[in-house]
């Protein structure tokens, strides 16, 4: 039976299965740009094969240039969806900054409209990615971007986004059979706010496949590509070579039935879920394509006996650690170089911090009442830090309006915004108090000041008060001991 290979997405149609440019970055490692032309008329089998979805990034070497050259230049070129990101170094930044690097993405892609650019934030605790995202709201309502999209954003920043107004229709992140982070709290809030999973990692950098199966543990520091020592880090983190060995033989199993390839098995998994819109499968344009063996993936089914045998073997895996995009914030950091010494150089603190009376250290976060009403967002002296009480309060806007989560996590976002830059670390918080405007929203508090600080566990209390200002839900103090 053929099944229906393309979804909306936001107002634009999307293939379900989007090929993946990032291996342009590999493909010229060795610092010499692809010919755009010549590439470029590597993406129509593509097209031509209904998968006219295209996914890129402004870091991914030359892949704009080359599909902005396809989508030009080629008669297949306005059959296709061009999807891109934008990911800004961390540090304070301007609405101008973010005009530019759309105008940028524009011009490489040689179009009007970006159908949908997809943001990253290296760090939370600055809420300069706010400020990035409702700049690019404005862009999007000036007609520069139809569709704005979040990649590698865990469950709780995602929910704070889309409580602010901010309207996202997708957010890219990894999501495989080794790795289920995305179907716990992440599909939760795709659900509440109609966000789409667009799942990259699908095959685990192509390990997810026959090529593999039986074969001896590779060495990947040598003679491998970016995505395969990306993605080994994944399967040591899963449990091993030979708990991923038995993952494989599972899934030939099921491929033999269906008279498929394990890659179709493993793919269709993921693009089964309820909260994925589509699944990204990377290219090398020019090298391999696979084409034929993609389209299979709309001809069959897995039925409740295959996914009971698949969700057995999952069982015997580790979970990877953390929440969506956490190995590009927090250790282990699974990423290629197993750290993130090839994306970033520092990372700036939020806020500047400014000598006080006694020996104190103090930081301000900018609302209008510190000044009003003579307090610091924190102070410090010696080795304890005292950060006021703290609401969701960014600028002029209540961040997360109405969702009582979405609050709290960005009042523990200002928190470990205000430690860190005073010298300490958000696992230094001995004591917090949360105060609540209305006790019926203390059990979606109290389950985000969990996920934050459930193995800090400071002493805590937490008691119905009435709140300072129109729509604030809770409001937080803490104390912390470097």
């Amino acid at each position: 039976m053929k099944q229906e290979q393309y979804t909306q997405l936001g107002n634009i149609s999307i293939s379900k299965v989007l090929t993946g440019l990032w291996q342009i970055a590999d493909m010229e490692r060795d610092g010499k740009a692809l010919d755009p032309h010549r590439t470029a008329f590597e993406m129509a089998p593509y097209v031509e094969a209904g998968l006219s979805t295209f996914d890129m990034a402004d870091h991914y070497g030359s892949a704009e240039v080359i599909a902005g050259t396809f989508k030009t230049s080629h008669e297949l070129g306005s059959k296709a969806q061009m999807l891109t990101k934008w990911v800004p170094k961390p540090g304070k930044s301007t609405k101008l900054a973010t005009r530019e690097a759309v105008e940028l993405a524009l011009k490489r892609l040689q179009t009007d409209s970006l159908e949908l650019l997809q943001f990253h934030a290296w760090v939370y605790s600055d809420p300069v990615w706010l400020d990035q995202l409702f700049w690019l709201n404005e862009l999007k309502e000036e007609g520069l971007i139809k569709n704005i999209g979040l990649t590698n954003f865990d469950a709780a920043h995602l929910r704070i986004a889309c409580a602010s107004g901010i309207p996202i229709v997708s957010n890219q992140v990894c999501h495989s059979l080794l790795d289920m982070r995305a179907a716990g709290e992440m599909a939760s809030v795709c659900e509440a706010y109609d966000v789409k999973i667009l799942a990259f990692g699908t095959l685990a950098g192509g390990f997810l496949s026959g090529r593999w199966l039986n074969k001896t543990e590779p060495d990947t520091e040598t003679a491998a590509t970016w995505s395969q020592m990306k993605y080994k880090r994944f399967i040591d983190a899963a449990g091993g070579w030979e708990k991923f060995q038995a993952l494989l033989f599972t899934l030939e199993q099921l491929a033999k039935k269906h008279k498929v390839s394990i890659a179709n098995i493993a793919t269709k998994f993921i693009l089964d879920q309820k909260h994925v819109g589509g699944v990204i499968i990377g290219a090398r344009l020019g090298q391999s394509a696979h084409l034929e063996d993609t389209k299979r993936l709309f001809e069959f089914e897995l039925d409740e006996e295959d996914l009971g045998m698949i969700r057995a073997v999952q069982a015997e895996l580790s979970t990877i650690p953390g929440d969506c995009g956490d190995e590009y914030r927090k250790p282990p950091f699974l990423t290629a170089s197993g750290d993130l010494s090839h994306h970033l150089d520092e990372i700036p603190k939020a806020f500047e911090v400014e000598e006080g009376l006694s020996k104190t250290k103090k930081v301000f976060s900018g609302t209008p009442w510190e000044g009003m009403a003579g307090y610091s967002r924190a102070t410090r002296k010696g080795n304890q830090i005292f950060v006021s009480g703290t609401t969701a309060t960014h600028r002029d806007k209540i961040i997360g309006a109405g969702d009582a989560a979405a609050q709290t996590h960005f009042v523990i976002d200002k928190i470990e915004a205000a430690i860190t830059s005073l010298g300490g670390k958000l696992e230094d918080v001995v004591r917090t108090r949360i105060f609540v405007n209305s006790i019926g929203d203390w059990e979606a508090i109290a389950k985000a000041h969990g996920q934050r600080f459930g193995l800090i566990q400071p002493a805590n209390t937490l008691v119905e008060a009435k709140l300072v200002g129109e729509g604030y839900m809770v409001e937080i103090e803490a104390d912390a001991v470097i």
